[in-house]
């Protein structure tokens, strides 16, 4: 079984960074602080576990919230210029990766007073891990600032710093505090995007298309406009940037994404579905077989996903688009496509015994149907 994450804050990581910070400061009460920060530790998850070794952080460095941050600066490993995050652990001459991740906090936790100079220490600081989730309080308390500062940290030369730029103004970035406002209306947003959406490293590109794709869950027509802008003439990168944007527009099958990207044709040819076996058990699997035949006299395009609807405990469906293939179907042609779908119990989905309903469907548009009996 893999480690878990909440583990990666633990006491051989608290021992380093207090080693790291009596280096550069003296001062600093490594015992107190090793002995608060461990306390209780077990019993918290990984979120909990930041936290309170943040609040170690604060208990043991200067009051002064600048002493305190250039004592945080200090213990840092020397920045770099690439985007290679296998170096981002603590070494010798400093702290890098997971050892960040609670002083970005302590800068939430001390610094909302002292904004500049908290945007100053986050700079330093996501270079050697991420701070985009302590970026995001600076967004909402200090809104103007702090998207000044995004703003002249298109140009910086570390990668790091300019994927801070999308990625902590991310409107609903995975496990930080969401951007209301910018759920709300993404304009702000969009300026700093269009300039990092062609950015040298991949590790910028990769987070701009996951910003887009945060938009398209609330304003699908703002992305279906991107690409339809961008999209033209776009060379092999920004099209992958903008395909990655696209996909739960793509997923959801709307109509005009799909015609953004030349797949809003029905299929001209006919289509079958079989799932196999027709009695399947939880923890088990079916099989999925399509036959596409094309009676077309030009190559066609295709996007081709399935919805299966889960009988929910109250006896009603619930349906879930899945993903499955892209291709192009020659004129003519008879192609033939198998997937297996998995019926393994999952955290995040329940499935109730009963009839699965399956669609099948092309370009966004229900071609054929199927369905499977799922028993305890």
């Amino acid at each position: 079984m893999a480690e878990p994450f909440k583990n990666l804050i633990g006491p051989e990581l608290i021992r380093v960074t207090a080693r790291h910070l009596a280096r550069v400061y003296r001062p600093f009460p490594e015992r107190r602080f090793v002995t608060k920060a461990i306390a209780g530790l077990d019993a918290l998850e990984l979120k909990a576990r930041v936290a309170h070794v943040a609040a170690a952080l604060a208990d043991a460095l200067p009051q002064d919230f600048a002493a305190a941050a250039a004592v945080l600066e200090a213990s840092l490993r020397p920045a770099r210029l690439d985007d290679d995050l296998s170096v981002h652990e603590p070494a010798a001459d400093g702290l890098a990766g997971w050892a960040i991740w609670p002083m970005t906090e302590w800068v939430v936790l001390r610094g909302m007073a002292h904004p500049e100079r908290a945007l100053a220490a986050l700079h330093a600081m996501t270079q050697r891990n991420t701070a985009e989730y302590a970026i995001r309080p600076f967004l909402i308390e200090h809104e103007a600032l702090t998207m000044r500062t995004l703003h002249e940290w298109l140009d910086d030369p570390s990668p790091h710093v300019r994927r801070l730029v999308s990625e902590g103004s991310r409107p609903r970035l995975p496990w930080g505090v969401q951007l209301t406002r910018l759920v709300a209306d993404p304009t702000p947003t969009l300026p700093l995007l269009e300039r990092l959406q062609d950015d040298a490293s991949e590790y910028v590109r990769r987070s701009v298309a996951n910003h887009l794709n945060d938009i398209a869950k609330d304003h699908p027509h703002v992305v279906v406009a991107w690409v339809e802008r961008f999209l033209p003439g776009a060379g092999r990168e920004r099209t992958r940037l903008l395909r990655h944007a696209s996909r739960t527009l793509i997923k959801r099958a709307d109509r005009a994404a799909l015609a953004a990207w030349g797949l809003a044709k029905p299929l001209r040819g006919v289509a079958t579905l079989r799932v196999t076996p027709k009695r399947a058990s939880v923890g088990g699997d079916v099989r999925l077989v399509v036959e596409l035949r094309s009676t077309a006299k030009q190559p066609q395009p295709l996007v081709v996903d399935y919805v299966v609807h889960h009988p929910k405990a109250d006896g009603r469906a619930r349906p879930k688009t899945w993903k499955g293939w892209k291709l192009t179907l020659a004129p003519g042609e008879t192609h033939q496509l198998e997937k297996r779908h998995s019926l393994r119990p999952v955290t995040t989905r329940r499935d109730h015994p009963g009839r699965h309903d399956v669609e099948l469907l092309v370009n966004g548009a229900v071609v054929a149907r199927a369905a499977f009996d799922l028993r305890a």
